[in-house]
């Protein structure tokens, strides 16, 4: 457990100076000591009441780079705010693995060692989470929460955290300013995903309304991906996907079976961009983390659980490496956003 300690007892030193103060003969004298005492004591209370100790559960449902980057953010700005409000924050990391059976184990573990407050990344992680700490009313902040509606995560009192709801038809639209063409389109998700659901369906309307037909891949496991995003090979101009965590676990590998096909795969996040697929527009998961962070300690020191918050999206990433393999020249995307940002393959 990471410990960062950001306080020091200006009531011990004065206490231990009131201890070692002297004693006089006359009453007056004393008195005076005594009103000293009780005023030390009245100031070392106060300083005590804002040495405040918090104790946090950071819970990521599986690793890939988004929720990676996510993770990395909450703990910076946990470990910035501690320094800056001049108290103890606590945290620890949980990884799920993608396990529900893990995930309720870890809920588990967090209501009874005694969390002040759980983080959990990822929609699977936050279910979990919402369900494990029902009873105790622990405040759950979840982060990276496409659409927390479908995934049962409203009208909880103790239950908040931040969205990266898609924008779904822009990013489809980002694929007809390139190919205004395109008569077929993948779409690649994981039936067990809740963050799919609403942008698949948004999709599915989407393209029937411009006459355009899909065929879609499914798959739980990064070999259900692969096989779903191979046999797309030679039947899609394009492929999309939505921030689909089991999707981002084998992004690397779809994003190189495409881009070796010839066919852009647009995605839900910059992460899968930097894997080596070709474009998204989204949210930045590095503020989308650090909101989240002082979201936690905005209702520790409040009390009161907002509203969910929807974290403002619009930025285009382009990664350059897999353009330049893909032939395609991408300067429509100037038009459509105000910022685009060009990326190269993380390896």
């Amino acid at each position: 457990m990471k410990k960062f300690v950001a306080v020091l007892s200006a009531a011990a030193m004065l206490a231990t100076l009131a201890a070692c103060g002297s004693t006089a003969a006359t009453t007056s004298t004393a008195a005076s000591s005594a009103d000293t005492a009780a005023s030390t004591s009245s100031e070392a209370a106060a300083a005590d009441d804002t040495a405040k100790s918090y104790k946090i559960a950071v819970v990521q449902q599986l690793d890939h780079a988004s929720l990676d980057e996510i993770r990395t953010a909450v703990e910076a700005e946990l470990d910035a705010k501690a320094a800056e409000k001049g108290i103890t924050i606590e945290y620890k990391d949980f990884n799920g693995q993608n396990d529900a059976t893990t995930l309720n184990q870890i809920g588990t573990q967090v209501v009874s060692d005694g969390y002040d407050a759980v983080v959990p990344i990822a929609t699977l992680a936050a279910q979990c989470m919402a369900n494990a700490c029902a009873e105790d009313q622990i405040p759950v902040v979840y982060a990276a929460i496409s659409d927390p509606a479908a995934a049962d995560l409203t009208g909880l009192d103790y239950v908040t955290g931040t969205s990266d709801a898609l924008n779904t038809q822009f990013i489809l639209d980002m694929m007809l300013a390139i190919n205004p063409d395109v008569k077929t389109v993948g779409l690649l998700y994981s039936n067990s995903e809740a963050n799919s659901t609403t942008p698949i369906a948004e999709a599915k309307a989407y393209l029937d309304e411009k006459g355009i037909a899909y065929v879609e891949g499914t798959g739980n496991t990064n070999d259900e991906i692969m096989s779903a995003a191979a046999n797309m090979v030679g039947k899609a101009d394009a492929v999309f996907t939505p921030t689909d965590n089991v999707v981002m676990a084998a992004a690397a590998a779809v994003s190189e079976t495409l881009t070796e096909a010839g066919i852009p795969f647009y995605t839900g996040a910059d992460s899968f961009v930097t894997a080596g697929a070709f474009a998204t527009c989204g949210v930045n998961y590095s503020e989308l983390g650090t909101y989240t962070a002082d979201m936690v300690l905005d209702i520790l020191e409040s009390g009161n659980v907002p509203e969910y918050h929807v974290m403002d999206g619009g930025i285009i990433t382009v990664n350059t490496e897999t353009a330049a393999a893909l032939g395609i020249d991408y300067a429509a995307f100037s038009d459509m956003a105000s910022q685009v940002v060009e990326v190269t393959t993380q390896q």
